[in-house]
């Protein structure tokens, strides 16, 4: 009786699991359902191996327990073996996520892509630990206030290494998600950020005011202050201003695209109408460029971002006040004078489709005058760069290597010469930052 127990619930523990991996691969994306599977697929599709693991560790313990005495014990252990192999597969495409980014590099800079480099931070075994801690090398000056209001939500923390330079290190402004309504400084961009401080940038992570307590553009208008901040203040902890570049991921994404898209708009600068809000570059991860949520892009996901946007962001509809949620969209705000981007999006995200950013970043290589990067990740999930992960090491390195590149090529052009062959956008006082180890 006791062993019947055990089978029984080997067998449920193993189909609980193998339903987990089905969701990784083909997840939910019609609403109710979307954010829940976006919940529930989000670590298998990240942490496989992990997960893997963990599922031939419970199957040898439930078997020491004699739960393979009944049948519904060997039916959990056939679902148990499938549930492993489909984890592997997972794995498989996770680490061919360098193929991906390798190509949406050579086909935005042709002959001149930067050539792969080796992680400085996201050694193999912080990918085993998964969560990014950070390492003693790296310093953060923690709640620094852009606005001097003293709202914890116009503070931004900086990020650099301990023996930076005193000046001239590139800057990576980093935008937080959370559908405009949660999230926090301290909570994303922590991978890309800590393998830019190792190398010798200097990166800020910034807050803004959420809703529905803020009211967009509210939102954006505190982004464009701190990139006005990290201009006339960034040379006091080690940083160029002569190079500042924003990424963000989900609404993070939306943000700093749309930050990059619109410097010097003067009706998101309230009271800072001259600063320098521009940006030389820009990585939107997984971003919301349609606030709109055209039918041809957001297909069967349903209503629901429009709905969380004219309730609590926008406290406006779109039927009433179309123009609104048009000029907060960075798909209506393309032109020539875009600088470099890299959109990263994948395939399988439940909450922001890939057709949102596949429109967008067409509506880019059509205007811009500036190389355009996108990398269209196989069965990534929204959030696929918060934890240290096989597809986060990869995409963090192409990251590292576009930004580098692009930094190169602002210094060359500020200097009178050329890097490469293809045009590009930005400025430099010709300083190099620090070393790559």
């Amino acid at each position: 009786m006791f062993h019947g127990g055990v089978a029984w619930a080997f067998f449920v523990v193993s189909l609980t699991a193998a339903l987990l991996v089905v969701n990784a691969y083909v997840p939910a994306r019609r609403e109710p359902w979307s954010t829940a599977s976006f919940v529930l697929g989000w670590t298998p599709s990240e942490l496989p191996v992990h997960f893997a693991l963990l599922a031939v560790g419970g199957t040898v313990a439930f078997a020491a327990a004699g739960a393979l005495s009944g049948w519904p014990g060997s039916a959990g252990l056939v679902v148990s073996a499938a549930s492993v192999a489909g984890l592997v597969g997972l794995a498989t495409v996770a680490a061919r996520t360098r193929r991906v980014v390798d190509r949406a590099l050579v086909d935005a800079f042709g002959p001149a892509a930067p050539a792969p480099v080796r992680p400085a931070w996201l050694r193999w075994w912080r990918l085993v630990v998964a969560v990014p801690f950070r390492w003693p090398v790296i310093t953060r000056v923690r709640s620094v206030d852009y606005w001097g209001d003293g709202n914890y939500r116009h503070k931004l923390d900086v990020l650099r290494r301990r023996s930076v330079a005193s000046g001239g290190a590139p800057v990576l402004v980093y935008v937080h998600g959370g559908a405009w309504v949660i999230g926090d400084k301290r909570e994303q961009g922590i991978p890309l950020m800590h393998e830019l401080a190792r190398r010798g940038w200097v990166c800020v992570s910034v807050n803004y005011r959420l809703s529905p307590r803020a009211t967009w553009p509210a939102h954006v208008v505190d982004c464009k202050r701190a990139v006005a901040w990290v201009r006339e203040h960034i040379a006091d902890f080690g940083g160029d201003p002569g190079f500042v570049a924003v990424a963000g991921g989900s609404a993070g994404g939306h943000l700093s695209a749309l930050v990059a898209l619109t410097p010097g708009r003067a009706e998101w600068q309230p009271g800072f109408e001259d600063a320098d809000t521009s940006v030389d570059a820009c990585l939107p991860f997984y971003g919301v460029y349609d606030m709109t949520c055209a039918p041809d892009r957001m297909g069967a996901y349903g209503g629901g971002l429009l709905t969380l946007l004219e309730r609590r962001v926008m406290k406006a509809t779109f039927a009433d006040s179309p123009a609104l949620f048009e000029e907060a969209s960075p798909d209506r705000q393309v032109t020539e004078a875009a600088p470099p981007f890299f959109v990263l999006h994948g395939t399988n995200d439940t909450l922001v489709p890939v057709a949102v950013a596949r429109y967008f970043v067409d509506r880019l290589r059509a205007r811009s005058g500036a190389p355009v990067a996108y990398a269209e990740l196989p069965l990534a999930q929204h959030a696929f760069e918060v934890l240290a992960s096989i597809r986060t090491r990869h995409t963090t390195l192409a990251c590292v290597r576009f930004l580098e590149l692009t930094h190169q090529r602002a210094r060359s052009a500020a200097a009178g010469g050329s890097v490469g062959s293809v045009p590009g956008r930005g400025s430099g006082d010709g300083h190099v930052a620090g070393d790559l180890t």
